[in-house]
C-alpha cells in the first residue's frame, strides 16, 4: 500500500464512500419503508405501538408512517449519492445527523421502558456508520 499513487489512494476511499452510502440507503430506506407496508410484522419486532389509539386501526399509526416516510426518504438521499458516485458535504452531515439523532432516541426511551431493548441493536448500527462516516469523511470534504 505504500508505493501506490495518492490518486489510487483517494480512488479506495471513495469506494469506502459510496459502499457506506449504499449500505446506509439500503438500511435506511429498508427500515423505513417496511412500516407502511407491513405494521403487523415491524410491531410483532419492536413492540406495539399506541399512535393509533384514537380510532385502533391499524391503518392509523400515523407516529410510525410520519417516521418511516423520512427515514425512507432519507435513505433514498444516500442510495441517489451511490449511485451517482457522488457524494456531497451535505449528505455526510445528513448521515451522521440522522444516525446521533436515531442513537438519542433509541437509547432514552430504551432507557425510559418506551420501546423494546430491540432498538439498542438500532443504535448499536447507528453508531457503526457514524464511526464509517467520520473515517470518510475528510473524502468526502476532498470530492465535495
Amino acid at each position: 500500500m505504500s508505493g501506490e499513487l495518492p490518486q489510487q489512494r483517494r480512488n479506495q476511499h471513495s469506494r469506502l464512500t459510496i459502499w457506506l452510502c449504499w449500505a446506509q440507503g439500503v438500511y435506511f430506506f429498508v427500515f423505513g419503508v417496511w412500516p407502511l407496508v407491513s405494521i403487523e410484522s415491524f410491531q410483532a419486532i419492536t413492540g406495539k405501538k399506541t399512535d393509533n389509539a384514537p380510532t385502533g386501526l391499524e391503518a392509523d399509526h400515523w407516529l410510525v408512517n410520519c417516521v418511516g416516510v423520512l427515514v425512507a426518504a432519507i435513505g433514498f438521499v444516500f442510495l441517489f449519492a451511490a449511485w451517482r458516485r457522488r457524494v456531497p458535504l451535505d449528505a455526510a452531515v445528513l448521515a451522521i445527523g440522522s444516525c446521533l439523532g436515531l442513537i438519542a432516541i433509541d437509547v432514552i426511551y430504551v432507557a425510559r421502558g418506551v420501546i423494546l431493548p430491540i432498538y439498542l441493536g438500532d443504535a448499536a448500527i447507528e453508531a457503526v456508520l457514524i464511526v464509517g462516516w467520520l473515517i470518510c469523511l475528510p473524502d468526502v470534504r476532498r470530492l465535495d
